[in-house]
């Protein structure tokens, strides 16, 4: 090898030290924690704005499927199809319930049989349907933009056959987890 070719001036002029980091200071950690908190804030708000609702449900009406006290997660941009259970405001409470039929279609409940359209539903209820003290007259045409809604337990008769259509913008949305709380 040639002397020549390795210069140990040239070495240290290439090399350069490492930098030392700045340590930081309180006030940047402050910070830091601040930013983190308010862009948790922000995303929970956005997600129980515009996502999800969390509900307690208090009355026994979606009985058996949801009862008093269970904790109910909701959906707000699912899709809604006949069947779902859904959350909605009525008399300015959150009830529960299954949507039965869409704005535009013709609902008739006679002999504990649902028919939406001219056609039974099949469901799997375990109280009858047809109870005394409807408020609405049978057959019952939804108006546009509204749902019509039927209790799991049927003898509660605080659903659409007391409502009439629910409005759209009265949906919280689809029920998609339930904790039971009670008996835990």
């Amino acid at each position: 090898m040639d002397s020549e070719s390795i210069q140990p001036e040239k070495i240290a002029e290439t090399v350069t030290p490492p930098k030392k980091k700045k340590k930081k200071s309180v006030k940047h950690y402050l910070i830091e924690l601040l930013v983190k908190i308010v862009l948790t804030v922000a995303v929970l708000w956005i997600s129980l704005s515009y996502i999800v609702a969390i509900n307690v449900c208090h009355e026994n009406s979606a009985y058996p499927m949801i009862k008093d006290g269970d904790f109910c997660l909701t959906y707000r941009l699912a899709q809604l199809k006949q069947g779902d259970p859904v959350s909605y405001n009525a008399d300015g409470n959150v009830k529960f319930a299954r949507v039965i039929a869409f704005g535009g279609d013709t609902v008739d409940i006679k002999n504990d049989t649902v028919q939406v359209n001219g056609y039974n539903i099949a469901e799997n209820v375990v109280y009858p349907t047809n109870i005394p003290g409807n408020v609405i007259e049978f057959p019952y045409t939804i108006p546009d933009d509204c749902v019509f809604v039927l209790n799991d337990y049927r003898s509660d008769l605080s659903d659409s056959r007391t409502f009439g259509g629910i409005p759209l913008s009265d949906i919280q949305g689809a029920v998609v987890f339930i904790m039971r709380r009670r008996g835990i």
